[in-house]
């Protein structure tokens, strides 16, 4: 199915809509969908007046804080490098072991930074191995045009220029195929925006998975080193 959208010529358009979740009957539940990034590719490859962006590509932070990555889900472009720094007081190391980025930041301690550049596009899922409950996603796209829907499902896609291209979305936790189904093609016009409307998709539940350590092995239990009381 074609879709025809108005867009920005001078500028490009601001490509706008709102993802939210169905019940398993389709039914519109009206809560935003948590995330979810939304990217356009350009069709073909050097469609909407080849405009592509060269050179470095904005650098992003990707923060370890109280055992936390922050954010969680980021969508950066092919070329893009990602900073890590440790803002915890000990020690973390970063790593993939997924197709979208394989690397291993190896132990650095509180106040450093160390950096990827993702140079292919995929997902990578992002762990630390030394703290189980820290884990992030960072989606690597072919394309200049891309966002991060906010808590709300609302997102917005600066600066695409008229021409033909491919909706992509990706949801934490959706299989490939569900994924796939919600992808079609569009075209923007000529005019200042472009509103891609409301895309429905269903929840998908997270599949529970034994997570293990960057050497396929099970996480060392917790250590408490607080004080001990006796009541």
């Amino acid at each position: 199915m074609l879709f025809l959208l108005a867009a920005g010529f001078a500028q490009g358009s601001t490509v706008t809509g709102r993802v939210v979740s169905t019940a398993a009957d389709g039914s519109a539940r009206g809560q935003a969908a948590a995330s979810v990034v939304v990217w356009l590719t350009p069709l073909p490859a050097r469609d909407a007046g080849g405009v592509r962006t060269a050179g470095e590509k904005p650098r992003r932070t990707l923060i370890q804080k109280s055992k936390r990555f922050r954010p969680r889900v980021m969508a950066v472009e092919v070329g893009s490098v990602v900073d890590f720094p440790n803002l915890d007081p000990f020690f973390h190391n970063v790593f993939s072991l997924f197709d979208g980025k394989r690397f291993d930041l190896g132990l650095y301690e509180a106040g450093a930074t160390r950096s990827v550049r993702f140079d292919k596009p995929g997902v990578c899922y992002i762990f630390c191995n030394i703290h189980p409950e820290m884990s992030a996603v960072v989606i690597v796209v072919d394309s200049p045009y891309f966002a991060e829907a906010r808590p709300s499902g609302e997102f917005e896609i600066p600066n695409t220029p008229p021409g033909r291209y491919r909706l992509n979305v990706w949801r934490e936790h959706c299989l490939p195929h569900t994924l796939k189904e919600l992808s079609r093609e569009i075209i923007i016009g000529d005019d200042a925006t472009a509103a891609l409307g409301t895309i429905r998709m269903q929840e998908c539940k997270e599949t529970v998975k034994v997570r293990t350590n960057k050497y396929g092995k099970s996480y060392d239990p917790p250590v408490f080193s607080g004080p001990l009381y006796e009541r």
